[in-house]
């Protein structure tokens, strides 16, 4: 234990007490969750609503900024992957197993109970209209604008100052040497807390819908001790998968992820309702851009109702998006080496977000399509079935079925393979190559975490701890904003004197 750092032996000790609290005490757990939760959703929804949209001004700014030209890394440095590959790990560490379990039922449940309106607008025409809009905002800009500011200010000290490649290091233009004590600790810690967390929701989220597709495809009752399982064969092979390294096992997963996914959208796209689709996509990726700031910074004040599903599923978001940051940024930093800032922004900011935009057209489209249309009960289906219901409908269903379980695997093993990837650098001092050792025993907290969190409140305790952890959080990739202004600025004045 004399090699571990303080980072580790903090992080490990207060993971482990987290999951012996939710092993032996699970419903006083799941009570502070949910008191937690109400607190946050009510007391902060405003500043998550003011610092997600701040990110996505930030990033646009750098897009246009003469700190355009910057290169991620030495002057002379290339990129280490090619865009195609590049793009695929991008999608895989960062929405991953979201886009299939909302895939169908985020959109479909907008258009069931929409943010406004009440009854007499829900299952409409504009109800989906306005379903879609909503949810482009949820897995668009604003998500992409949050990764895109920690990649940058970690790929850029890492691979350019040649600084270890943690989210304390990013801060030392304000705090200076203090990062390396326990300021520097304090905030590597808190990226940890919210890295477990985010990733903990997204594993919770795939076992109960690989579950939902096993019981379609083969009758697998849908139980919590089905989904145990799951989480314990998956956790074996995703660390299996983490152990072999980042230019093997996660590299190869992400290209089958990739490829997997492209097929999966292609048939939806000939099997359904294929014109409908296209045009359902123009009409509301027009409206998504032109109401975006009155979408992102809404809160509902004189409206309660209004005002709840704003918290319970925008504010959610942006609190997931923030939690999940220092993972996925670290991830997109450690494969972005030798990109342009202009470069990387335009990428990460847009690239994703168009599709993403478009995968729920199709998958949420056909969803509304046979609701709306074909007068079929898509909205009264849960979440995680939501999908497996469609298929019923759709030519290939049973293909489209085991493709979508498979995928999901995949997603699983790729995000979790990450995550462990991730949060060993955060924990040895921004090693890109942590030990085995150290990657296993993250492997097993993070299922760990996730089992005891299902078990004392499911989906919503899952929520709790995303939205909690985030918290803190928030405050420092604001100070990172800052920090990498200043840098920048600093870099550009040296260059100007050469």
């Amino acid at each position: 234990m004399k090699n571990l750092t303080i980072t580790f032996k903090i992080s490990i000790v207060m993971a482990l007490l987290f999951v012996l609290w939710g092993t032996f005490f699970p419903t006083n757990l799941g009570q502070v969750m949910e008191s937690a939760q109400t607190f946050f959703l009510t007391s902060f929804g405003w500043f998550y609503q003011l610092a997600a949209s701040f990110f996505l001004l930030f990033a646009l700014f750098l897009i246009f900024s003469k700190y355009g030209k910057i290169k991620l890394g030495k002057e002379h440095d290339k990129p280490e992957f090619n865009r195609l590959t590049w793009f695929a790990m991008l999608f895989s560490a960062g929405m991953g197993i979201g886009l299939l379990f909302y895939g169908v039922s985020e959109p479909i449940s907008h258009y069931a109970e929409p943010p406004y309106g009440g009854e007499e607008l829900a299952r409409t025409s504009e109800a989906a209209l306005i379903a879609l809009r909503f949810t482009y905002l949820h897995w668009g800009f604003h998500a992409w604008a949050i990764y895109a500011t920690v990649a940058l200010a970690l790929a850029y000290y890492k691979f350019r100052k040649q600084v270890p490649g943690l989210m304390s290091s990013t801060l030392q233009p304000i705090f200076g040497d203090k990062v390396r004590g326990p300021i520097g600790y304090t905030i590597d810690i808190i990226a940890v807390f919210a890295t477990l967390f985010g990733v903990c929701a997204s594993l919770g989220l795939g076992a109960q819908q690989i579950n939902a597709g096993l019981n379609y495809l083969i009758g697998i009752p849908i139980n919590f001790n089905i989904q145990l399982l799951i989480i314990g064969i998956i956790t074996v092979l995703f660390i299996i998968s983490a152990s072999t390294g980042i230019k093997k096992g996660i590299k190869y997963l992400s290209n089958t992820n990739m490829i997997l996914a492209v097929l999966l959208l292609i048939i939806m796209i000939i099997v359904g309702p294929t014109l409908f689709l296209l045009n359902l996509f123009t009409h509301t990726l027009g409206q998504y851009i032109q109401n975006l700031p009155q979408m992102g910074l809404r809160i509902s004040p004189f409206n309660q109702e209004s005002a709840a599903w704003t918290q319970g599923w925008t504010i959610f978001y942006w609190a997931w998006w923030i939690s999940w940051s220092p993972f996925v940024g670290m991830f997109i930093a450690r494969v972005s080496k030798g990109r342009t800032v202009r470069e990387f922004v335009v990428a990460v900011l847009i690239v994703p977000t168009l599709v993403c935009a478009f995968w729920f057209a199709i998958f949420g489209g056909t969803g509304i399509y046979f609701d709306l249309i074909e007068g079929l009960d898509v909205a009264g289906q849960s979440l995680e079935t939501g999908l497996f219901y469609v298929y019923n409908f759709l030519p290939l269903g049973g293909v489209l079925s085991v493709l979508t379980v498979l995928l999901i695997s995949t997603f699983f093993i790729t995000s979790a393979d990450s995550a462990t990837f991730v949060l060993g650098m955060q924990t040895t001092e921004g090693d890109l190559n942590p030990s085995v050792f150290i990657k296993i025993s993250w492997g097993l907290i993070l299922s760990a975490s996730a089992v005891v969190l299902m078990a004392s409140g499911g989906l919503d305790a899952l929520q709790t701890a995303i939205i909690v952890s985030a918290f803190p959080l928030t405050f420092i990739l604001l100070a990172m904003s800052y920090s990498i202004l200043k840098v920048f600025k600093l870099e550009m004045k040296a260059a100007q004197k050469k």
